[in-house]
C-alpha cells in the first residue's frame, strides 16, 4: 500500500507547533533529518527521547499519513493552523516496502575496540565475530532504537571494549542511563559484566531492549525501568548517551548514581558542547578524558573517592 508523504523545512523552534498541527491532522510518523547535511548519506535521522529538543538547528520534517488521504484538503486543513507557514510544504506519494528488509541491507556486521560485535538477529557471523573471546550482541530490527550505526553508540561501545581489556567490568554491575535499545548494557554483559540496569524515560525503549537481552540470552542478568521505578543506588561503571541538555539538567541525578572512584562515559555531546559539560561535572569527578569521531563526543570520567 503507498503513502501519502509530507516534506516541509522547520527550525528546532518551530518544531513543537508543527508536529502538534500535524498529529491533529491524522499523521502516522512523524520524523526529522538535518536540513543542512551536505549529501544523502549525511541525513541521519536522529531519535530524540520523549519530551527532549530535536538536534539541529535546521530540519527536514517528514510526515506519513494513509495512502488515500487528499493531499489537497489535507493541506487546506494545515493552512488552517494559527500562524504556521506552510507554502514550502511538499507531498509525494511513497511506495510501501519490505522496511524490516530494507534495514537489514543496510545494517551490516560491525565492531567495535579489539572483539566487541553488533550483528543483525538474522545475518551470518562474520569468522572473527566467531573467536572465543568475541563479544556478539545480536540486535532484532523491529525494535532496534540504538544499532551502533550512530557515532555516539559506537564511542561508548569502544570504550566498553577498553573497560573490558583491562579488567574493569569483570563481574561489575554497569547502568545504561537512556538505554532504549539496551545495546550498551548489553555490550557491557557480553564483555564481562555480572549484571545491568537500563533506564529510560519511553515505554517503547522498554520493551526494546526487554525483547533484546531475551534474545541474547541475558534476560537474568538485565532489568530495566522507567525513571520513577528504578532503584536508588550506586554502580561502578555507568553510561549516559543522551542529550548534551538532558546531561547538564541530570547531572546531579547522574553523578548520584556513581559509586566512589566508580567510572562514567556520556556522549550525545556535539563538538563545542563539550566545555560547559566539563564544568558542571567538575564537582564529582576527576580523570576527565575526551574522545571524538566525526562531530560527536565522548567524555569519560572517574568519580571523586568520597560519599
Amino acid at each position: 500500500m503507498p503513502w501519502l508523504q509530507l516534506t516541509l523545512p522547520v527550525s528546532q523552534a518551530q518544531f513543537p507547533a508543527y508536529e502538534a498541527a500535524l498529529e491533529n491532522a491524522g499523521a502516522l510518523s512523524v520524523t526529522l533529518q538535518d536540513a543542512d547535511a551536505e549529501t544523502p548519506d549525511e541525513q541521519a535521522i536522529f531519535e530524540p527521547g520523549v519530551g527532549e529538543t530535536p538536534l539541529w538547528q535546521q530540519m527536514m520534517l517528514s510526515a506519513l499519513f494513509e495512502g488515500d488521504t487528499d493531499a489537497e484538503a489535507l493541506r487546506a486543513q494545515l493552512e488552517a493552523t494559527p500562524s504556521l507557514d506552510w507554502s514550502a510544504l511538499v507531498f509525494e506519494t511513497v511506495e510501501d516496502q519490505d522496511w524490516e528488509r530494507a534495514w537489514l541491507d543496510q545494517f551490516q556486521p560491525m565492531r567495535f575496540g579489539h572483539r566487541t560485535w553488533i550483528v543483525p538477529w538474522d545475518h551470518a557471523l562474520p569468522e572473527a565475530a566467531q573467536a572465543p573471546d568475541a563479544a556478539v550482541i545480536r540486535l532484532d530490527p523491529g525494535l532496534a532504537f540504538g544499532s551502533g550505526t550512530h557515532p555516539t553508540t559506537a564511542l561508548c561501545l569502544e570504550w566498553l571494549d577498553e573497560l573490558a581489556d583491562a579488567g574493569v567490568l569483570q563481574g561489575r554491575e554497569v547502568l545504561d542511563f537512556g538505554c532504549g535499545s539496551g545495546i550498551l548494557a548489553l555490550a557491557a554483559l557480553k564483555l564481562g559484566a555480572a549484571h545491568a540496569i537500563g533506564i529510560d524515560n519511553d515505554p517503547q525503549a522498554i520493551v526494546a531492549t526487554t525483547d533484546n537481552a531475551a534474545r541474547n540470552g541475558l534476560a537474568a542478568q538485565m532489568q530495566v525501568y522507567l525513571p520513577e521505578a528504578a532503584p536508588t543506588r550506586q554502580y561502578p561503571v555507568v553510561l549516559a548517551n543522551i542529550l548534551a541538555s538532558a546531561l547538564d539538567e541530570l547531572a546531579g541525578v547522574i553523578s548520584a548514581q556513581l559509586a566512589p572512584a566508580g567510572v562514567l562515559a556520556m556522549s550525545g555531546i556535539l563538538k563545542g558542547q563539550e566545555d560547559e559539560l566539563l564544568l558542571r561535572y567538575a564537582p564529582w569527578f576527576e580523570s576527565f578524558q575526551i574522545a571524538s569521531q566525526e562531530d560527536w563526543v565522548r567524555i569519560t570520567a572517574r568519580r571523586k573517592n568520597q560519599p
